[in-house]
């Protein structure tokens, strides 16, 4: 889905082979360094011009469709950019899943794939990324990323209700002297 064009151990910035073909916001992604997977949740998404600083103008007004406005100018397919931004929240190393960080960040040029429901389900087994998610300075709010990380997850579940009240009674915990915070999250998980 995409390639990685930015890191560190904590994140990392994949910008997308197709225009507008970006993953959910919560999803679960993966790519590697070298023996090691690492995973992490989707926590943005961008489409904006190649050049920074240089914002794309309007040019929709003779057009009467947005189809109609690229096709008119087709360069566009090559000006402008799809990226995503990830949260490492996971790794694995040696055939052993490891819910922190890796050792290294992800290397520039890898491939970003998107997990498969297998996979999501084995990440959701544990819910020490949550900690994560409620501490990262995200453009986002945390709220909104873990309510689309845990129905994202849920879908993957057998049982999508006994998943989400697991991961409610998690939250109560780590939010429990945040009650608004809480019920923010609550609110946008029910089943």
């Amino acid at each position: 889905m995409g390639e990685v064009v930015e890191a560190s151990t904590a994140d990392f910035v994949a910008q997308c082979y197709e225009l507008y073909q970006l993953p959910p916001l919560g999803s679960l992604v993966k790519t590697r360094d070298q023996e090691v997977e690492l995973y992490g949740v989707v926590c943005n998404a961008t489409t904006a011009g190649l050049e920074p600083g240089r914002r794309p103008i309007a040019r929709g007004r003779d057009e009467a469709t947005e189809e109609a406005v690229y096709q008119s100018s087709p360069q566009l397919m090559k000006l402008l950019r799809s990226e995503f931004s990830v949260l490492v929240a996971a790794h694995r190393q040696e055939g052993k899943l490891y819910h922190y960080l890796p050792p290294k960040p992800a290397r520039i040029h890898s491939f970003v794939y998107q997990c498969p429901p297998a996979e999501v389900k084995e990440l959701s087994q544990s819910l020490d990324f949550l900690t994560v998610l409620l501490n990262a300075r995200l453009p986002v709010s945390p709220e909104e990323l873990i309510a689309a990380c845990l129905r994202h997850m849920g879908q993957a579940q057998e049982d999508r209700r006994a998943f989400l009240v697991a991961a409610g009674k998690e939250l109560a915990v780590l939010l429990g002297d945040e009650p608004n915070r809480l019920r923010a999250v609550l609110g946008r998980i029910k089943p």
